[in-house]
């Protein structure tokens, strides 16, 4: 206890006592004692209670009361309550600017931001963006936000709450032409934070983009025909001085054609949403690869093929040998002479699983998040030793993206890598047993 309100307590009960020993030298000298001491004592419990209401007043006040001079109890406890007051006040007086200062930011965000409730998924805030994007108006409080954006199709997106897709592409309500990228943020267990931006402009430069690179690789290749052609006409043995320059230029013009038939492939990829469904029957599938796989090896390594999934795939034939072909070619190309490459197919839960292993050069761990950027490069001089164009594994990302699978990287440098497509169970299906492929087959390729 402070020395202040010590002294306080002390005044006040030597009051109280001095207050008590006067009614009883009364009471003596008036030959009555109890009954004036007992009236001083009933005074003194009235004056308490009188204090106690005007504390009980200012505790329900809500004006600030300035407190009355004295140095009793009391008035400490009066001091106390005003100074609670004050700091009170100043404490709601600061928050308040804060939360006007967050809601002013928020308001004067350009992405729209809405305050979702979690259970009924009503509208709670929502600041100026969201009227321009997303058509919300003030009367829109409290209704449900899917109802409102019922032309986005929000409603099974909502639904899923913390397991819906981080992001949704939708058209805006209010204008068809703009494209809107939606994220739903549980920032607590009652709310939800409803984030869209306009990625219109975006959208339309990367169309610019991929009209770009389709349009340059097109027009390239009547040059690479004539090129080609006119060096096919050329015979080494005509010109001997010029043999390792013919060579030479057959090589990089084959190269990029390479190159050239990539860019279309890739672009071709990024501007469809969906593949056709059809069924991939993995045992020929696996075939087909073993043989690419001898046929680029040139009988220097060692390939095993494992097929122990007795399943099929659904999905584009087409597409999915380019992607697999691009993970064994490059197992190849990156595994020196006397190597072995393991390439499995698997079940994974309800799913499938298609590895290839390596026993190359390996990939530094920092390489990995960028291993499948186009054009990326871990060794520049060993990637054009090898022949690669530097877009297979971007073509494999796009590819699998197309069929809902991922592509998981595994690799120590010197110990090889190991590329895995997981498939989900929407994409397997039964194999006919007589079909299948044989469990295990090894052989120096």
């Amino acid at each position: 206890m402070p020395q202040h309100i010590r002294s306080a307590w002390f005044k006040t009960l030597g009051q109280l006592v001095a207050v008590l020993a006067a009614a009883a030298l009364v009471g003596w000298l008036l030959g009555y004692v109890w009954p004036v001491v007992t009236f001083a004592a009933l005074g003194v419990v009235a004056w308490h209670y009188w204090r106690l209401r005007k504390v009980l007043l200012r505790l329900t006040a809500r004006q600030r009361m300035e407190p009355a001079h004295g140095d009793g109890v009391w008035n400490e406890l009066d001091r106390l309550l005003y100074r609670g007051q004050s700091e009170m006040r100043t404490r709601k007086r600061r928050l308040l600017d804060m939360l006007r200062a967050y809601r002013a930011a928020a308001a004067a965000l350009p992405d729209a931001v809405v305050v979702v409730e979690r259970n009924t998924q009503r509208v709670q805030w929502f600041n100026k963006a969201a009227t321009t994007l997303l058509g919300l108006q003030h009367t829109d409080m409290g209704t449900p936000i899917g109802e409102r954006l019922q032309p986005m199709s929000l409603s099974h997106w909502l639904a899923a709450g913390r397991n819906a897709e981080p992001m949704l592409d939708a058209a805006s309500p209010v204008d068809p032409d703009l494209r809107l990228n939606l994220r739903l943020i549980p920032y607590s267990d009652q709310y939800w934070l409803l984030v869209a931006r306009d990625v219109s402009k975006m959208l339309r430069l990367e169309q610019v983009r991929q009209d770009f690179v389709a349009n340059v690789s097109h027009e390239l290749r009547t040059p690479l025909t004539v090129i080609h052609g006119y060096l096919d006409m050329l015979d080494p043995t005509d010109f001997p001085e010029w043999t390792p320059i013919l060579a030479e230029m057959q090589r990089q013009s084959q190269r990029m054609t390479q190159l050239v038939e990539d860019l279309l492939t890739l672009s071709r990829l990024e501007a469809q949403d969906s593949l056709p469904d059809e069924s991939v029957a993995m045992a020929s599938m696996l075939a087909t690869l073993k043989r690419e796989a001898e046929a680029l090896s040139h009988h220097r390594h060692t390939l095993v093929v494992v097929d122990e999934a007795g399943c099929d795939l659904w999905g584009s034939n087409k597409e999915l040998h380019s992607a697999f072909s691009n993970l064994v070619s490059n197992a190849v190309r990156y595994t020196p002479v006397g190597g072995t490459i393991t390439l499995r197919f698997a079940r994974e839960g309800d799913g499938a699983v298609l590895s290839v292993r390596d026993t190359g050069y390996g990939i530094p761990q920092s390489h990995l998040p960028r291993i499948t950027e186009r054009f990326y490069r871990v060794s520049t001089s060993r990637s054009r030793e090898s022949g690669g164009t530097g877009l297979g594994l971007s073509i494999v990302k796009h590819v699998l993206n197309l069929h809902q699978a991922r592509l998981e990287i595994a690799s120590e440098v010197g110990q090889g890598s190991t590329f895995s497509i997981h498939f989900n169970a929407e994409r397997v299906h039964p194999r006919d047993p007589a079909s299948a492929y044989p469990s295990s087959q090894s052989q120096t390729a």
